[in-house]
Parts: C-alpha cells; structure tokens; sequence
C-alpha cells in the first residue's frame, strides 16, 4: 500500500467526532483525489502532514513544544517524508524526533484533523497543513531531547497549559483525554 492510499482508507474509515471535523475529512479526501502528490510538503498550496500528541503513561499531563518559528506551544508533528509507509507512522517518527522519546505507544487511529494556515512553507499564500492528529503515550520513564525545531519542550499538567495554548491545541488534548479514557 503506498502512503497515498494508506491516507485516503485511513481518512474513509475514520469516524469524525462532529459537522466540522466531518468538513475536515471530505476537505482532505478530495485533496487526496485531486493531488496525486497531497502528501508531500511540494505539493502547494496545502498538503497533509501527520502530528502526535505526547501524553504521559499515567495520562495527567503533556509534552508540548514551544515551535521555533510559529512561537506557540503545539504537539509534536510536521512534514510527511517519503520514506513513511503511513500516516501513523510519519505521526510517531516526527513524534520521536521532536521528543527523543523512543518507545511511543501510538494509537493508529486519528484523534482529530486540522487545518491551519503556515506563514512559511512553499511559494503560495496563502498556504495550508491538513494536519491528521494521533495520541501517543510515553513510557513512565521517559526523558525528553529538545530538537532544533523547538525553542522549549515541556510537561505540562492538562489542566494548567501555557496561557499561550491556542484553541487547537486543547482542543487536540481533550480528545486524547476522552480517548484514552475510553469514553465516548
């Protein structure tokens, strides 16, 4: 299965929480049918890309990243490259990379999707990332690297984020919670 076919079944299969998230993922799978490239950070002016959210082992809090160029508190993700067989896991290697965690336990299954303009990223404005959000849980003795991509990376406990958390990020960090608490 090539990534590109791996996107769409994941995105055909996925069942969105809400109106909006279901805007999403018609958005994205017509951007899939109509972008033989979609997964790609050339194809422009939008392209999907895969992120994680870290939540630790016992579920109370979460590792953000304080992004180097964007200046706000966000998840780990980004770009797909093409040696990713999957979503999932373009998801849990950028998780790795932004983290230095290894031993991720990655749910395969998105949280949610979406899609935000970058100021940054190819020759078109305006220009979107339709990002597809995983969860992924640390090992309880997990230890962070900072990576070149990130100004800070912290734990922080989910009902004291940063003040500068945008909507976005909580709301990404209430539908892990509810997920991996098994509730609907």
């Amino acid at each position: 299965m090539t990534l590109h076919s791996d996107a769409h079944s994941v995105l055909t299969r996925w069942a969105a929480p809400d109106d909006e998230q279901e805007q999403l993922r018609v958005t994205y799978l017509a951007h899939l049918d109509g972008h033989a490239n979609a997964t790609s950070r050339h194809c422009h002016p939008d392209h999907l890309t895969a992120s994680a959210l870290i939540v630790s082992a016992d579920h109370q809090r979460v590792l953000l990243t304080l992004h180097h160029v964007i200046k706000r508190w966000l998840q780990t993700g980004g770009h797909i490259d093409t040696e990713d067989e999957s979503l999932a896991e373009a998801a849990l290697r950028e998780a790795f990379e932004e983290s230095g965690i290894a031993s991720l336990a990655l749910d395969p299954v998105p949280v949610l999707l979406s899609r935000h303009e970058v100021p940054k990223c190819g020759p078109i404005r305006p220009s979107h990332h339709l990002d597809v959000q995983f969860v992924a849980v640390a090992p309880p003795d997990a230890l962070h690297v900072i990576s070149d991509e990130s100004d800070e990376l912290e734990w922080f406990a989910i009902d004291n984020l940063p003040a500068e958390t945008d909507h976005s990020v909580r709301a990404l960090i209430a539908a892990s919670t509810t997920r991996l608490r098994g509730t609907p």
